[in-house]
C-alpha cells in the first residue's frame, strides 16, 4: 500500500487540501485532484513548457515538480489570470487579438511564460521574447503571432 501525504496548496488565491502519494507532481495534482485542467500535459518531461505555472511569481514546469515543493507557497495557473468578475488578463486579450494560437494546447503554458516575460523585463525586442520563450513549443507554429501578442501586451503594461 503506498503511503500517502497530506497536502495544502495555495492556488489562485485559494487553499486547497487533499491526499497524495509523496511523488505526485504539481502537474498530476493540478489535474487530477483538484480539476485544474488548463495547466496541460505535454511531454511530462520538462521539454515543452505546456504545463508552465507560477510558483511565488516565478515561471516552473509544473510536471518536473514535487507538489510537496511548493506546500506554503503561492501557485498561479492560467485559471487564476483573470480577475475573479471575468474580466482577462492583457496577455489573454493580446493573444486573442493577435490569433496567437491555433490548436490552443500550448496556449496556456505560453500565457504564462508571457507573463513571467514581461514581468521580468525581457519582452523588450522580438528577438528578446523569442529567447526568453524558447521553452515552449508550439507544434501548429504560431511563434510570429505569440511574439506580437507578448510585445502588444508589454507596450501596455
Amino acid at each position: 500500500m503506498t503511503r500517502m501525504i497530506h497536502l495544502s496548496l495555495d492556488i489562485n488565491g485559494r487553499r486547497h487540501e487533499f491526499d497524495a502519494e509523496p511523488r505526485t507532481t504539481l502537474l498530476d495534482a493540478l489535474r487530477e485532484k483538484l480539476g485544474l485542467t488548463g495547466t496541460k500535459k505535454g511531454c511530462d518531461q520538462g521539454q515543452c513548457g505546456a504545463c508552465t505555472v507560477h510558483v511565488d511569481g516565478k515561471r516552473v514546469l509544473a510536471c518536473l515538480t514535487l507538489a510537496a515543493q511548493v506546500e506554503g507557497r503561492s501557485i498561479t495557473t492560467i485559471e487564476g489570470l483573470a480577475t475573479e468578475n471575468g474580466d482577462l488578463h492583457p496577455l489573454q486579450v493580446a493573444f486573442l487579438e493577435q490569433d496567437a494560437f491555433q490548436c490552443g494546447y500550448c496556449t496556456p503554458g505560453q500565457i504564462m511564460s508571457a507573463v513571467a516575460c514581461i514581468r521580468e523585463g525581457c519582452a523588450g525586442s522580438d528577438a528578446e521574447v523569442r529567447e526568453y520563450m524558447a521553452g515552449n513549443l508550439c507544434r501548429c507554429g504560431a511563434y510570429n503571432h505569440i511574439v506580437a501578442a507578448v510585445r502588444q501586451a508589454a507596450e501596455m503594461a
